[in-house]
């Protein structure tokens, strides 16, 4: 037995530690939180200093009878959780339950799974930090509070299962005010008026910018016509056409000179962005791959606990991805600057340092980062499947384009004005990557990236006063256009700038208003509010108004930061928190809310009265609100339409238990599922596939893999907890198993892509 137990929280980490530190140290795995609240109850006692009554859960009874016996056999027991307030929590019931003294346990903390890390931190242990146990027992306890007293109030005046939390009900605020502006949008037109101008063969398009010396802009085509009657004596060409976008498109293709009043050339600086932090990264995959924010922190997971089992190496690829610094070590910048001296010209490093702009950042994180910037993406590319390669490249151009120069953009712009009408100003402009230093590596994207529909080329050399001819006029009518939805990104970005929660929370906040059906997918990257999300928003906007307010998520926030550091007591900020807010809101809510009622606007078949949305535990339908009286009950036109479409693709089809059988569509507790004809005498069953599944299974049967070479053995694809694999149809009797292959991913990723566009 080792002299030393090290307690991780996760067992994808275990081994690859104790490998670094063996054989004095023997490291395993908490498998996370090891007690917590109750889930039936509400594990607090409000009248007793709001004292939280923890419990170990049943599934982790064996795990933590496991972790005494190894303590007590252990001169020395080490707390290696990870390093923020939920982990530094775990670590102290850790103490608990192994009755040990949080204040002399050994506790250390690193921000890679590399042996240089980890051994520098056993040099320099430290002990388990009560104040941020008390923040994130102030952050578990008040948002326990609000779910647990909350909800019930929904269920009373709105529905049964609706549930109502802390921040995911002002992430669901925040998308449905965003949905209401889209609604109410009226569209204002414009006139956008351009000439395409002749240099010797080259074309210049310049747009009128101003008259007089002000700038102009035109709202009506009365208002462009008037424009051209000055310009043109005759409007016998004038065409009125409609664009790709079938607006009105005015050209006339009489000839004008334009003389050049003005040539400007400057350069202009672009600075590369900071390193990732955990928001960063979130929103730049999400843009650049459209990852999902879950999607995109399991991937990141997975390249933080690393192994490489072919070369036997044992170490992470990043550091820690969940931080909200953009610091740099020294070795990260020494790396740096030998991989971009190496792979470019010494001109292209310049040594930097960023500070985080976010009051409440955890300075002593690092930025997201590889852990070696020597192991370049091509060197990975055999070992990594496709999204961990998407996204460990995207770490590390970031991270170096944050040590390379500024680029240089030239940018030319010319002021042109017809011969005739001196009192005009148009304009072009262009710009030219003159040193692109950083951007020969990186270019961060946005979030609503438009085209570009200006057609110059390359500015050529014109002297001013020069006498360009037109080709053609053209005036294009415009509507502004309503504001876009939230995509993942854009969300995670207006969260941070709100200050509401902390970015490391993003994924489960977003995750969670989807899973509970507040807000969905619209064209597989927006996101909508459902129904239910707009009348359960407006019912706490109403009666639990300062819970709602933006301000008071981020000051709550502030509040937790204050326990973090010594400056408040966490009873003393929940005492408050209930008598002056949610107490009183709770009663007033209960006292004077009516009941909310979803009407059909229709009336019922079998006795004339209204027709009323209704609620079970699983699904929504319509039913009479003269219940119990009358009994009558029906589906949504939606449902209706959506078994419609499912009957005829699979109905009619012969079951594969038995061809004189037929498949039909069924309906349970999870939704429309296929049944065999005779159901359920004939108990076959079958999941309906989402579009990717079937996208997948079409691949593998085209690469000839639903059949295992070896046995003969018919193969399907299963689902794990975390990923897909490929195994016999009666796994695990029947033990074949194996992974999809890496090319099957990438054909996958692919014709995704292409549905997409």
């Amino acid at each position: 037995m080792a002299k030393n137990l090290v307690i991780v929280e996760s067992p994808a980490k275990w081994k690859t530690i104790e490998k670094f530190l063996w054989p004095d140290y023997k490291v395993v795995a908490s498998m996370w939180h090891i007690r917590d609240l109750p889930t039936k109850s509400l594990g607090i006692k409000i009248d007793d200093e709001f004292k939280p009554e923890y419990k170990i859960s049943d599934d982790k009874k064996k795990t933590v009878d496991n972790l005494k016996k190894l303590a007590k056999d252990s001169a020395e027991v080490w707390i290696a959780t990870d390093e923020d307030r939920e982990w530094e929590a775990i670590g102290w019931h850790l103490c608990y339950v192994l009755n040990l003294n949080p204040k002399t346990t050994k506790r250390i903390v690193f921000h890679e799974i590399t042996k240089t890390a980890i051994s520098e931190a056993i040099k320099s242990p430290r002990h388990i930090n009560l104040d941020l146990v008390d923040a994130q027992q102030a952050r578990r306890i008040l948002d326990r509070l609000v779910w647990y007293k909350v909800s019930p109030i929904l269920w009373k005046k709105i529905r049964k299962w609706l549930s109502a939390w802390r921040v995911q009900s002002v992430a669901v605020k925040l998308i449905v005010e965003k949905e209401r502006e889209i609604q109410n949008f009226k569209a204002e037109e414009s006139w956008k008026i351009s000439v395409e101008l002749d240099y010797k063969g080259s074309k210049i398009i310049a747009v009128l910018n101003k008259i007089w010396w002000k700038a102009k802009k035109f709202k009506s085509k009365a208002e462009v016509e008037k424009l051209l009657n000055i310009l043109f004596s005759d409007l016998k060409n004038l065409k009125e056409t409609k664009n790709k976008k079938w607006n009105t498109e005015l050209s006339v293709s009489e000839s004008l000179d334009f003389k050049l009043i003005d040539s400007n050339k400057k350069d202009s600086k672009r600075v590369p962005g900071a390193p990732f932090t955990t928001s960063t990264l979130q929103q730049e995959a999400s843009r650049k791959f459209w990852f999902w924010v879950k999607q995109t922190m399991m991937i990141a997971q997975k390249l933080y606990e690393w192994i490489d089992l072919w070369n036997n190496q044992r170490q992470g690829l990043i550091t820690y991805m969940r931080t909200d610094s953009v610091n740099l070590s020294d070795l990260a910048k020494n790396q740096a600057k030998t991989v971009i001296e190496t792979n470019f010209w010494k001109q292209y490093h310049k040594s930097r340092n960023y500070k985080t702009k976010t009051a409440w950042a955890q300075e002593a994180h690092e930025a997201i980062r590889p852990t070696d910037l020597t192991k370049t993406p091509e060197s990975l590319s055999w070992v990594l499947d496709a999204q961990q390669l998407k996204l460990y490249t995207l770490i590390w151009k970031r991270t170096l384009a944050s040590q390379m120069s500024d680029a240089i953009i030239e940018v030319t712009t010319f002021t042109f004005s017809p011969e005739k009408f001196d009192t005009q100003e148009w304009i072009t402009k262009w710009e030219v990557i003159k040193f692109d230093w950083f951007m020969k590596l990186y270019i961060e994207s946005k979030d609503d990236e438009e085209e570009n529909d200006e057609e110059n080329n390359i500015l050529p050399s014109i002297s001013v006063w020069e006498i360009l001819p037109s080709k053609k006029l053209i005036s294009t009518q415009n509507f502004s256009r309503p504001p876009a939805r939230y995509t993942e990104a854009s969300l995670v970005k207006k969260l941070e700038s709100e200050a509401i929660w902390r970015p490391s929370t993003y994924a489960p906040t977003i995750s969670t208003i989807i899973d509970r059906g507040y807000v969905e997918k619209v064209d597989k990257k927006y996101l909508a509010p459902t129904e239910i999300a707009f009348i359960v928003n407006d019912f706490l906007e109403k009666y639990f108004t300062e819970m709602m307010d933006y301000k008071f998520t981020s000051n709550v926030e502030e509040d937790f930061d204050k326990i973090a550091t010594w400056k408040e007591k966490y009873e003393k900020m929940l005492q408050r928190f209930w008598e002056q807010t949610l107490k009183k809101d709770l009663l007033q809510a209960d006292e004077n809310a009516e009941k909310v009622v979803e009407k059909v606007w229709k009336s019922c078949p079998k006795c004339g009265w209204d027709l009323v949305y209704k609620f079970s535990k699983w699904w929504k339908f319509v039913g009479c609100s003269n219940y119990p009286e009358c009994d009558f009950v029906d589906q949504p036109e939606e449902t209706k339409s959506e078994l419609e479409a499912l009957k005829k693709r699979y109905e009619w089809k012969p079951c594969p238990d038995w061809v004189e059988w037929t498949i039909v569509v069924k309906t349970g507790r999870f939704g429309p599922f296929l049944a065999s004809s005779e159901y359920p005498k004939v108990k076959w069953i079958w999941k309906i596939k989402s579009e990717k599944d079937e996208i997948l299974e079409r691949i593998l049967e085209e690469k000839w893999l639903l059949v295992d070479a070896e046995s003969g053995e018919e193969l399907v694809v299963k689902n794990s907890r975390r990923w897909q694999f490929l195994a016999a149809k009666k796994y695990p009797e029947v033990k074949i198993a194996k992974p999809i292959p890496k090319d099957v991913w990438d054909e996958l990723n692919k014709r995704l892509t292409k549905e997409e566009e």
